[in-house]
């Protein structure tokens, strides 16, 4: 089965430097999108989409329906701010893409290309956590817009280090006087600053395109799609993006015009609207705290203020976003996702509801808390995941019931078919090859029997003593091969790595 692609991206700064994040239209995340379907369906859906086009052939710029058609200042208020005649171009547009097309997007911090610069040479180890810390460094620099921090990354780097100690610094001492949601924040900070002083400034800023095509390829081997080809709209004569493809190791990438392949547009609008709402999101929840005080930043109540056409654009696009052709890699960020987050709540949010008259019921001006509050959940556990980082290699789609694990055992797709360990009361001792999660969450042991490996569930009170374990190896302390003794004693589940 043969497959076709087509990629383009939003928000792509050629050089990031002080004029770039200063401008009016600077956005920090680099969006990318792709779309796909089985070549066989190529002649349909062009038509379809050739259709749509030939509708709003008003909204064309030399030619051909963009992207830039999609007006920044219409979704001010997400799709709320959308008028009768404008959603139904919305409406059309998603409504393009529907089972049969398999959709990929990526969404990067361009803070956080800088950021990973600095310490490049530096690694998790026992003592610190370095992703962490970049994470903290990024969503910093994003949520109070330090503008010394950012004018010395780009005008003046040599001070960089200094400007980000005394920002630092500074926030700590503000922070005090709301100790109790900031102690997170104050801890992580105070670390970073014992290893600001042996970093490097990046000698370049230039964009790197290689994370994006990264994704993909995960996405390609989850799907088990090896018979495939990835067209890229044409950029120009040094072709950094197509090099990069080829670079991550993907096959058959061209560079083509975009008039000549609908695909390169559905890309282009695609990347364009999840752009343009993720955008205004980011900039309804930026605080204001250019006074030092801290507080609670929510979204305008009028976000909320929807009618049903509107309310249904939501559940059109999340069904695009969140549940057609549902694979782990569909999208894909670095290690600041926190923009992503807040649009995929915000989908998951709007979906819940099946009719306005259920957002006016419970009162508008209640929802900017109640999504703020659905947002800190997912948040948390994003951190969590963060903390305790887990080795996930995709599971190809090629028509088993079961893969093999790193440890060579075999495990159920639907891990309800997991056979659980064999617990009795008293003491087990069994010889542990490795510890992990199912994809939804299941604590998962893998032991040598008869010296074989084999995966089995484990109950889920043992999920935090897994979590503490996979804490420990992404620190670089490895636990297994181990003998372990797992306990069932007055009901209580215990662990003893021996």
């Amino acid at each position: 089965m043969k497959y076709v692609f087509f990629y383009d991206e939003t928000e792509h700064s050629r050089k990031i430097n002080y004029q770039t994040v200063t401008a009016d239209n600077y956005c920090d995340n680099f969006i990318t999108g792709i779309v796909g379907w089985k070549a066989e369906e190529n002649e349909c859906i062009s038509d379809r989409y050739l259709a749509f086009e030939s509708k709003y052939d008003y909204r064309k710029k030399d030619g051909e329906l963009k992207s830039q058609t999609m007006k920044t200042k219409d979704f001010r208020l997400g799709f709320a701010s959308l008028n009768n005649h404008t959603i139904e171009f919305y409406e059309d547009l998603v409504s393009m893409f529907d089972e049969k097309i398999i959709i990929y997007f990526s969404v990067f911090s361009k803070i956080e290309y800088v950021i990973s610069q600095l310490f490049i040479n530096y690694h998790n180890s026992m003592f610190v956590d370095i992703d962490y810390m970049k994470y903290s460094i990024i969503k910093a620099i994003n949520v109070y817009q330090p503008q010394n921090v950012i004018e010395a990354i780009y005008k003046e780097p040599q001070t960089f280090v200094k400007e980000l100690r005394s920002f630092l610094e500074d926030r700590i001492i503000k922070n005090q006087t709301n100790r109790i949601l900031k102690e997170h924040e104050n801890q992580a900070f105070e670390e970073i600053l014992i290893l600001l002083d042996d970093t490097e400034v990046p000698e370049t800023l230039d964009w790197a395109y290689f994370a994006p095509f990264d994704g993909f390829k995960k996405l390609l081997t989850e799907m088990n799609i090896v018979n495939y080809k990835l067209m890229i709209d044409r950029e120009g004569e040094e072709s950094h993006t197509l090099n990069s493809a080829i670079y991550v190791g993907l096959q058959n990438v061209t560079e083509e015009d975009s008039k000549e392949y609908v695909g390169l547009r559905m890309a282009d609008m695609l990347a364009g609207l999840i752009s343009r709402l993720m955008q205004s999101l980011k900039t309804s929840l930026i605080g204001d705290y250019k006074d030092g005080k801290i507080k609670k930043t929510l979204l305008d109540s009028g976000w909320f203020a929807l009618n049903q056409k509107q309310l249904d654009l939501y559940k059109k696009l999340y069904q695009v976003i969140c549940e057609n052709n549902d694979h782990w890699y569909k999208s894909y960020a670095g290690i600041y996702s926190d923009d992503l987050v807040a649009f995929v709540v915000l989908l998951q949010f709007m979906n819940h509801f099946s009719y306005v008259e259920e957002i006016h019921s419970s009162k508008i001006e209640m929802q900017p808390e109640y999504y703020n509050a659905f947002v800190c959940e997912r948040l948390s556990e994003r951190y969590k995941i963060m903390e305790k980082k887990l080795p996930i290699d995709p599971i190809a789609n090629d028509g088993k019931d079961y893969f093999y694990n790193q440890r060579d055992a075999k495990v159920y797709k639907d891990i309800n078919k997991q056979p659980m360990l064999p617990l009795h009361n008293g003491q087990n001792e069994f010889y542990v090859l490795s510890v992990g999660f199912s994809r939804s969450g299941i604590p998962l042991v893998t032991i040598s029997e008869n010296e074989q490996p084999k995966c089995y569930r484990l109950p889920d009170e043992y999920g935090d003593w897994i979590m503490t374990v996979v804490g420990f190896a992404n620190m670089g302390e490895r636990l297994f091969p181990s003998k372990v003794l797992f306990s069932l004693i007055g009901g209580r589940y215990l662990v003893d790595i021996l």
